[in-house]
């Protein structure tokens, strides 16, 4: 575990990252700028996504609205075995290492709304959603569910732009078996509390995110996550910009040459709130690596997987057995 001295000299500087304009014509210039990004760190900034401030203060606003409910109301839509609804103050532990409990923070799960007879309907990670009693929480669903379609709509720009940076047609995570058919999560997110990463006390522990992308508020990264000991860097909040951070699958998919990033939240006593949105490839996806990113040279560095294999796996790494909460 971390101790104080090593945590103080750890943190930290303001990092600098790199602002991509979603709005410029030039896209070959913009990939460019979005490459040097993901080979540095895997974190850049995205503006002029077309999300509008209305939709997203909108969104926080009805979040704030589930989290102040008694916790018997919120455990009244406990997330499922694939990830949907309430997740409650330590249900994931992210860096068993240095932490002791688990993360001290709430959340809510919110996927793609499948239908009654959905061919995935079976799979690992599609399924109908849990929603808030409607007579608890009025017109809550609405709301959420224009916020998750814009989400979606901004990521699969951004990975255009990757596709173009990976060398690869602009299309190439449009097809059907990658993100025409994705794995896509949205996660309203409440921290509460004081953080004390000397005694194991974190609102996020440090961690690499699973999928492809996510658009995120955070707190601190460590942009080389094999340095010990690590050096964190805080990413300040631009007005009308996300934070966008590269995952573990896209690293894979890449063969290291674009990285996932350690990032953490560190509680400061006051309630703080967020919407993460994670997007992956679709289930039966096969994640090897891609062509423009391997040679004689560059032999693959890491086995191919299916999409919903590699998710299972780390879900359940970081999760608490839903058993669990059946016992109490």
């Amino acid at each position: 575990m971390e101790n104080k001295t090593q945590e103080e000299a750890w943190t930290i500087k303001v990092s600098s990252l790199t602002c991509i304009d979603l709005a410029n014509t030039n896209l070959y210039q913009s990939a460019d700028s979005l490459k040097q990004a993901c080979q540095d760190c895997g974190f850049f900034y995205v503006t002029n996504h077309g999300i509008s401030e209305e939709l997203r203060d909108k969104a926080f606003e009805q979040s704030k609205k589930f989290f102040a409910l008694p916790l018997e109301e919120k455990m009244k839509v406990l997330r499922n075995e694939k990830h949907r609804g309430y997740s409650p103050v330590l249900d994931q532990i992210l860096d068993p290492e240095n932490q002791v409990d688990g993360d001290y923070k709430e959340s809510f799960f919110i996927g793609i709304e499948s239908v009654k007879d959905d061919p995935h309907g079976d799979t690992p990670f599609y399924s109908p959603n849990l929603w808030p009693d409607h007579d608890v929480l009025l017109g809550w669903r609405v709301p959420m569910e224009k916020y998750y379609q814009e989400a979606l709509r901004v990521c699969k720009a951004i990975a255009r732009l990757l596709a173009l940076a990976l060398d690869l047609d602009a299309d190439y995570f449009d097809k059907p078996e990658m993100l025409g058919n994705p794995i896509a999560v949205m996660r309203l997110v409440h921290y509460e509390g004081m953080s004390d990463p000397s005694k194991g006390i974190f609102g996020c522990g440090a961690h690499s995110d699973f999928g492809m992308m996510t658009l995120l508020a955070t707190d601190s990264i460590c942009k080389d996550k094999d340095v010990k000991p690590r050096k964190w860097e805080y990413v300040p909040s631009i007005k009308g910009a996300y934070i966008v951070n590269l995952g573990d699958l896209l690293e894979r998919w890449s063969n290291g040459i674009f990285k996932s990033t350690l990032h953490r939240v560190l509680g400061n006593g006051q309630d703080r709130y967020s919407i993460a949105f994670f997007i992956q490839p679709s289930h039966d996806c096969l994640v090897e690596c891609l062509p423009t990113c391997q040679s004689e040279n560059n032999l693959p560095k890491y086995p191919a997987i299916k999409c919903s294999t590699y998710l299972t796996q780390r879900y359940e790494q970081s999760h608490v057995d839903l058993s669990i909460y059946k016992q109490t």
